[in-house]
């Protein structure tokens, strides 16, 4: 584990040069330029097409919406967890060292997200907001385990999963939200995706220097990454009502093709040919077994997806509180 903390901080100067990926503040799109400016003359109107276009939305694609805005609310426990990452560390909470650096300005821009995403349904009137936000108080205070071991490899490769997860899956809501004839939401869910497509290739590129760096490491850490399986990070949320809250969200986002069980195995083999693990050679024995699992792990998952797509259509649909208790 020392020597991954050692590589790491051997990494900064690397990190450094990507912090340009980082859009500057005042280039930056904020919530207030998509959303209704209740300052002007005719804000009552643009709230009022905003409820109306919103109408449209089925039950089933706000309880995904409201899931994955709670994900992005909580966004403090995830600053949290890249801090205990030695090597990767805000060791003042406002140090120059690039790796701070790079973690506050993606938490700034991830920031904006949770913002945008929640005032569009505060503002649509579809959705229980009381219950909302008692969801994302319960995340928060439940907190974030992504089985990282505190391991740094571990946790870049655990976020460079969750950036292209996530922009799938925000860019999956703007697609049906476009087809359901609501343009404002399909606008704010692909900025969304495209910060998120943004940083998800700086960290598979922090993964990629990692395998040049130490390959046999590196290696080992993403098989045992996948082994563990990657733990989403809203799996703790709670509202109080619901016994498996998540379940019943992903059960959601499975049964309309917002994020599955295939999105979970393209995103594996994604990975796997981006970082060209199948072509590294010279590998230890434990790298070169890790090397071999992962090789096959797509196409096990993809097996998978297989054998259970329409099992959550079957399934006994509940009442949620999300949506005043109607049943999804």
């Amino acid at each position: 584990m020392h020597q991954h903390h050692d590589v790491i901080r051997a990494m900064a100067g690397f990190v450094g040069e990507y912090l340009t990926q980082l859009n500057p503040v005042e280039k930056s799109w904020q919530p207030s330029d998509v959303l209704p400016n209740l300052t002007a003359g005719d804000w009552r109107e643009s709230v009022q097409q905003l409820r109306e276009r919103a109408a449209g939305l089925s039950d089933e694609l706000l309880v995904v919406l409201v899931g994955d805005t709670i994900t992005e609310e909580a966004l403090p426990s995830y600053q949290t967890m890249v801090n205990r990452h030695p090597g990767v560390a805000d060791d003042t909470g406002a140090s120059e060292y690039p790796w701070a650096r790079w973690t506050r300005g993606w938490t700034a821009e991830e920031n904006r997200h949770g913002e945008a995403l929640s005032t569009y349904l505060y503002l649509s009137g579809r959705v229980n907001m009381r219950a909302v936000q008692v969801t994302t108080q319960h995340l928060i205070r439940n907190g974030f385990d992504p089985q990282t071991a505190n391991d740094p490899y571990k946790g870049l490769i655990y976020t460079s999963f969750q950036e292209r997860a996530t922009r799938v899956s925000h860019g999956n809501v703007a697609q049906v939200a476009n087809q359901s004839g609501d343009a404002l939401l399909g606008k704010i869910c692909n900025l969304v995706a495209g910060d998120e497509a943004r940083h998800e290739e700086a960290y598979k590129s922090f993964v990629k220097k990692l395998l040049e760096l130490d390959p046999n490491g590196t290696l080992t850490a993403f098989a045992e990454m996948m082994k563990a399986k990657v733990v989403m990070p809203a799996r703790l949320m709670a509202d109080g009502v619901e016994p498996d809250l998540f379940a019943r969200f992903a059960v959601v986002a499975q049964r309309i093709g917002v994020y599955t069980a295939r999105d979970y195995a393209d995103i594996i083999g994604h990975l796997v040919a981006y970082w060209q693990v199948p072509g590294m050679t010279g590998l230890s024995g434990e790298a070169a077994e890790a090397q071999h699992y992962l090789c096959g792990l797509a196409a096990h998952y993809q097996r998978f997806a297989e054998r259970i797509e329409g099992r959550p259509a079957r399934q006994t649909r509940a009442p949620l509180s999300w949506i005043f208790g109607r049943s999804v």
